[in-house]
Order: C-alpha cells, then structure tokens, then sequence
C-alpha cells in the first residue's frame, strides 16, 4: 500500500506557506513559502491610492488564493509524490480576520464599484480601528449582564468579528447593506475549494462570541448595540457552525486543476494558525500551555472545566481540541516590537558590524545581549508598542522603557524588549493560576523559538518552568495537515480523531530550555518593577499614553 499525505496550509500575516506531511509519522517532506503582493495594506489602497486612517490594517483575499495556486503546486513538484496519495487538506490563519461577501460567495473589494471604499476589503487581525465600537460593546454587555462576557476575561476586543461589522455598519452601512455574509478569511478560502460555506468553531467561538451550547448573543443585545444589528446572526452571520476536523467538503474540479492535486480530496474546515499548532506539538491535555510565537504570541491552554480568567480572548468548547475547553490569551506584538527596534531604531555602526561578521542583525544583537546577565542593563520596558491583548484588552496602550542612560547601548534596549516579552507572557501565566487553570509546563512553536535561543532563556527564567519546543518549523501548518487527515478519516488512510494524528505525528525537540535559579531570583524583582508599571499605566491610574494618542490623532 502506498503512502499517504496531506498538506497543510499556513496563512500568516505577511505570507502563506504550505507543507506536504507524511502520515505516518508526520515528516514534513516539502514546503513552499509564498508572500503575499500586496502583504499588509496599512497605508493607501490598492490602484486607487486611496488613503487609509489611523490604525487600520487590510488585505487582498487575491493574495490568499495566489498561495494555493503557487505553494500546493511547487510542493507537489519538489515531493514527487502522486497526487491520488494526498488524501486530506487542512488550512489555517491569523483571525480575527474577515472579509464581506456577495450571495456569490465573491468579495465586495472584487467589485469594481465597491473596490474604492476601503470596507469592502478583508480586516486583517490587526486592524484596531473598532476600538469604539469595541469599547460600546463592553460597556453595554457589562451593563446588561451578558453571561457571554466573563467568557471573554470580562472585554470583547476591537480585533474580533462583531466590532469590526460593527464599524463597516456605522462607517459604511452601504457596504453593510450589500453584504450578504461576513466570513472569516480561513472560512473563506476554504468555500473556495469546496464551493460550501462553513463555519468552524474555533473562528466563532474565539473572535465572534458564540458559544456551543447558547448560540449567538441574543438578538436583543444585539438591537441595543444597534437596531439594525438585530437580526445580524441569523443573517449576515448565517451558516453552520462545525468543530475542528470536519470535513469542509471536496476540492472542486476547478480548484484541483490550479493546485495541482486530485478532485475529491477531502478540506477540513478551516482553523487558527496557533489553534492548529496545539495538536502539532503533541499537547492533547490540560497543563500544558502553548506559545505560537511570531509577529504576535498566541498563548493556548487545555482545561476541563470553563473558568473565569481576567482578560483571556475566551474560552471555547471543542475550540482547540474536541472533549476540552479551550483558553485562549495572547500578546499582539513580540517580534513585531524586535523588528522595530532593528527596521527603526539601531544606529548605523549596529548594521555595519553586523555586515562585517556576515550576520543577520537581529543575529548580531541576540549575540551582544548574551553577554549582559540579568538586571545588568539597567532597563524595564513595557511591551504595548502594539497595544494589550491580554490581560488588559486595550489596543490604545503603548511601548516605555524606563532606564535610559547615555552610556545604554543598543543591545542592551534589545534585550529588555525581550525581557518586556516574556514578563507580559508571565501575566497570562499568572492570571490563569490565579483562577484555577493550571500551567505546569510551556511549549513553543513558530518561527521566534527557532531563531532566538536567548529569548527561549529569557523565557524560561521568567516564567520558572521547562519550555519545550517544536521540532516543525512550521507547526500551524503540520497541525493543519493533521486536521485535514481527520476530516479524509482512517477508510481513506488518515484518521479518525486529532488526537490519534496528534500520537503519529507531533514532534518535540529532545533538547528543552530549563530556567536557572540565580537568573529567575533577578528577573522575580525586575518582573515586580513591570507589574508596577503594568497597572499604574495600563489600570487607569495614568492615562498618558491614550491621552498622547489622542492629541496624536487630533494632529492628523
């Protein structure tokens, strides 16, 4: 008999990769990245130059279907392999990302009459420009009473689904009007293949406030958020809602024909980039959280109970892996804020010394900040230079450092942006002890573990426990690949439950990072100095970064 695989395909933020796996035991045999033409679209429109506004982070849904076209069919090519033996696909993606669509199951941005109004384009996760209606939702579900709120650590984010509908409703209610569903991109890119809408549980119960057993908030919270919202779920946000591993449908003839693969090949339903890597990394039980650590760190925790935890992104059954409830939390900046400091803040003697031992120059201060011990530089830094996910839900905070000298040098700002990191991954950690969900050891996935091995340190330190990490270097996509063999099943040479894939085909480094005693000691007292800073400037005592963003955007 031969063998069998699937492929899995990534959608990050900047680019989409996708990675044939063997079944068997979930060797990753070819991969192939695509970046995006029109990557994050932040500035101007497309063609039309159109300017966009503060805080606003779109895409082209094109870019997603170039990946199918360009990635499945170079790993085809470079593998070899026979496309009758790849059974199952699965995809994943950054979400809350979402898109408007026509009862074609077309984007409004395809249309050449809407394509100049920047709504009618796909939100990306990082668009933040819902805070107000964000910020409305919160205040009237706290006034209401909604049970669905502590769910969601007590604040619905401006990134999720009904603060960004919102916002096309009050900013563009033609675009609203024209719409016949709202979707997430991974939803959509799935339809794509299958010609079916679904929707997955992860995306609804995450980023749209639905819950498996109560449905939708109720149309009456909904007409108090707005009149025209009231019929909102059974409309504009129709369409079943299944759990992970479900099969999508078949890929169509059409699109079997772009990627190179066979008609019939079985789609799971679509996933959470870091939702998918849990599985990837063998985590199918509670006590075990694990960091999806990129541009963002997504934090993912299994438990058996649902929990109140102050400012986690929610808590779904079935969210991550079927028979558990999922917790979700997160930071919305990590290696976004270390590529600031080295796209826009490093001196020029920084790049060229770099040059000169022929090193990245992320490489080169990774190296120069090895050399400091804890506490030595002399820095504290907050890591808000993207706002807070979680635990304090506000994307109007911002980035400090606090312990400037005119001797600090650049790699020692690197390192404490680092250390920033890992203290607002300690936060989540201790949020959730607090209230009752356990954390007895970390795993890492993504693209950050595998590049910066003095972040891991870091990270260990901080937190005090083990961190293991993948052994994929692409972990989202692997967990994918596993839930698209669920959703083909054993009949077909997959499986019948993630957790049977998880058994074959997760993989961990045998090396892990341990925490050392004398560094934990030191980062205990800095990590109280964060803490300080932490709610001083992020509790309300001191609103200077809203108010500095306000005169900022007052200016425009």
């Amino acid at each position: 008999m031969s063998k069998k695989y699937a492929i899995g395909v990534d959608y990050g933020t900047e680019s989409g990769r996708a990675v044939l796996v063997d079944l068997a035991d979930g060797t990753e045999v070819a991969e192939h990245v695509t970046a995006y033409p029109h990557i994050v679209i932040d500035k101007v429109l497309p063609e039309s130059g159109i300017k966009l506004e503060l805080d606003w982070a779109l895409q082209h849904p094109g870019d997603y279907l170039t990946v199918l076209e360009q990635s499945v069919p170079a790993v085809m090519k470079t593998s070899g392999v026979d496309p009758a033996d790849v059974i199952g696909l699965g995809i994943d993606f950054t979400a809350c990302t979402m898109l408007p669509i026509d009862a074609n199951g077309e984007p409004l941005c395809f249309n050449p009459v809407l394509k100049d109004n920047p709504h009618s384009w796909v939100k990306l996760w990082k668009h933040h420009a819902a805070q107000d209606e964000a910020n409305q939702i919160n205040e009237i579900a706290a006034q209401r009473g909604e049970a669905f709120l502590p769910r969601y650590g007590g604040k619905i984010s401006s990134e999720w689904m009904i603060a960004k509908i919102w916002q096309i409703l009050n900013e563009a209610p033609e675009i609203y009007e024209l719409t016949d569903r709202f979707l997430e991109a991974t939803d959509w890119v799935v339809s794509q293949m299958t010609g079916q809408i679904l929707r997955n549980s992860c995306t609804a119960g995450y980023k749209a406030i639905w819950h498996k057993q109560d449905g939708y908030p109720s149309k009456a919270f909904f007409k108090e958020l707005d009149p025209r919202l009231e019929h909102l779920t059974e409309t504009k946000l129709r369409g079943s809602v299944v759990s992970l591993g479900t099969s999508a449908g078949e890929l169509t003839e059409a699109m079997a024909a772009k990627m190179g693969l066979k008609a019939g090949t079985a789609v799971a339903v679509g996933n959470v980039d870091a939702h998918a890597a849990v599985p990837a990394v063998g985590v199918t039980g509670p006590g075990k959280l694990v960091m999806a650590m990129g541009t963002s760190i997504c934090h993912m925790l299994l438990g058996t109970e649902e929990k109140q935890v102050e400012g986690m992104c929610g808590v779904v059954e079935d969210g991550i892996i079927p028979g558990f409830m999922g917790y979700e939390a997160g930071q919305s900046a990590v290696g976004d804020i270390f590529a600031w400091f080295v796209d826009q803040a490093v001196p020029a003697y920084v790049k060229e010394a770099a040059d000169k031992e022929g090193l990245n120059v992320h490489v080169w201060l990774e190296k120069q900040a090895a050399a400091y011990k804890p506490g030595e530089s002399g820095l504290v830094a907050l890591d808000w230079w993207n706002g807070n996910r979680s635990i304090l839900v506000d994307t109007d905070l911002t980035g400090m450092i606090v312990g400037y000298t005119l001797l600090t040098k650049p790699e020692e700002v690197y390192r404490a942006l680092l250390e920033a990191t890992a203290y607002g991954t300690r936060k989540i950690i201790d949020a959730f002890q607090l209230n009752g969900v356990e954390v007895q050891e970390l795993y890492a996935c993504g693209g950050l573990p595998q590049k910066n091995q003095l972040l891991m340190q870091i990270y260990a330190d901080v937190t005090n426990r083990e961190i293991k990490v993948a052994a994929s270097r692409q972990t989202p996509a692997l967990g994918a690949a596993m839930f698209g063999a669920v959703a083909a099943g054993s009949a077909k040479g997959g499986y019948d439950t993630i957790v049977e894939a998880a058994d074959k085909m997760a993989r961990v480094r045998e090396e892990t990072y341990l925490p050392i005693p004398a560094h934990v000691a030191v980062y205990e007292k800095l990590y109280q100095e964060y803490s300080l800073l932490h709610d001083y400037f992020g509790r309300g005592e001191n609103d200077v970064m809203k108010r500095l963003k306000a005169i900022k955007e007052s200016t425009r």
